[in-house]
């Protein structure tokens, strides 16, 4: 297992909060709860992303590969609705903290659902849906009326 570094006082982290990316972030008190971030879609997002939800899950008490895990995937399905979202939208990103399972939803403004890449190694992307549909327990897209989507991801104990 991998050790947990504090980020709280990591300059990137600082650099993220004096960008003023996040909009809004709620953290839960208890296990179980749901936490969220709001985000506005601009590239400095899944960095953002994938430092509050490594912390949001450390604090719940999950530590080593399944945190990785979560924090590599959350950051690619925030950086795909950066990428295939609305210019300027708003991105949302929630976990759950369950017992034996972690679970991370990612809504976006657009209907546009993604799918499973074979990217070439020469490709300069496409390997963010694969990484998620590879390492997590489950995942799945759930259209949310003619306004958007939500990409979502769970992982378990021990980051499968």
């Amino acid at each position: 297992m991998g050790d947990l570094r504090d980020i709280r006082s990591a300059a990137s982290v600082r650099r993220a909060a004096a960008s003023g990316v996040p909009a809004e972030a709620s953290a839960p008190i208890d296990p179980g709860l749901p936490a969220e971030l709001v985000l506005e879609a601009r590239p400095a997002a899944a960095r953002a992303a994938r430092h509050w939800v490594m912390r949001t899950v450390a604090d719940a008490g999950v530590h080593g590969s399944s945190n990785q895990v979560i924090e590599l995937l959350a950051g690619e399905i925030v950086a795909n609705a950066v990428v295939h979202g609305p210019v300027d939208g708003e991105i949302r990103v929630r976990v759950v903290v369950l017992e034996d399972e972690v679970r991370v939803f990612v809504s976006d403004e657009s209907t546009a659902r993604p799918s499973v890449q074979h990217a070439l190694p020469t490709d300069p992307g496409g390997r963010g849906m694969s990484l998620v549909a590879a390492l997590s327990t489950a995942w799945g897209v759930e259209q949310r009326g003619p306004g958007g989507k939500t990409v979502w991801f769970s992982v378990g104990p021990d980051g499968d």
